[in-house]
């Protein structure tokens, strides 16, 4: 029995409030269950130098956890004066799971940043900021379509992301801190909607899997995007 109750394939509920915050080209405040993110997107008449004349764009993401996100406060990353190694490696996760699904030359030469802030953490983190972000960018593209700064859409297909895991011996889909915190092992898997991997990350944390273990996951995997994709369908249209 998982400590939620809910069965092996079991999601938590998953809920999208687009229009979230008044400046941002597109927002949406998405939560899986009790983990809350802040996914915004901006756009900027800017783009990384090494892009300049090649006539493409650039989308990046960012991403950060308020101090008491978790059980106990956490010291805000700009007072230490670095951001962690975790951080920085959402981030970069982030930037190439939305890049996955974007023609960056459609974009034409301007720079979307998503910025994904955790304000309550209960395990999958970073996977909710993957699938609130793509909804954040397909409302900003929506924006530059209709303002014409753009011709063709860059957007080729959603992109959602999910955690499993094997938790007393059991795989299972979404995991929450109180099993994130306990599992054998962990996986996290950014899918797009047409049933291809963007990413896919698996560990054991005491305790090693098999093949089969690996592809019992991935199919977890696929039942829990084909509900974040209908998500997110319903908060854009």
């Amino acid at each position: 029995m998982r400590p939620s109750g809910r069965a092996p394939d079991e999601m938590r509920a998953i809920t999208i409030e687009t229009g979230f915050t008044k400046h941002a080209e597109g927002s949406c405040l998405i939560s899986f269950g009790d983990t809350r993110v802040l996914c915004t997107a901006s756009i900027e008449e800017r783009i990384p130098p090494w892009l300049r004349g090649k006539g493409e764009g650039w989308v990046t993401g960012e991403y950060s956890m308020l101090p008491r996100a978790t059980h106990t406060r956490g010291s805000r990353e700009a007072a230490r004066g670095k951001q962690s190694g975790r951080t920085q490696e959402i981030q970069r996760l982030i930037g190439r799971s939305l890049r996955s699904v974007v023609d960056l030359k459609k974009l034409g030469e301007h720079q979307i940043t998503l910025d994904c802030d955790v304000l309550q953490a209960d395990g999958g983190t970073r996977t909710a900021s993957i699938s609130g972000a793509w909804v954040a960018l397909r409302l900003a593209v929506n924006s530059m379509l209709d303002q014409k700064l753009i011709s063709e859409d860059p957007i080729e297909q959603k992109i959602a992301a999910v955690s499993c895991g094997i938790f007393d011996g059991t795989p299972v889909l979404d995991l929450d801190y109180d099993e994130d915190s306990n599992a054998g092992a962990d996986a996290n898997f950014v899918l797009t909607s047409d049933g291809n991997i963007a990413e896919a990350q698996a560990t054991a944390e005491g305790q090693t899997f098999d093949d089969e273990g690996l592809m019992r996951l991935m199919r977890l995997a696929k039942i829990g995007c084909a509900q974040i994709f209908e998500a997110q369908e319903k908060a854009v249209s």
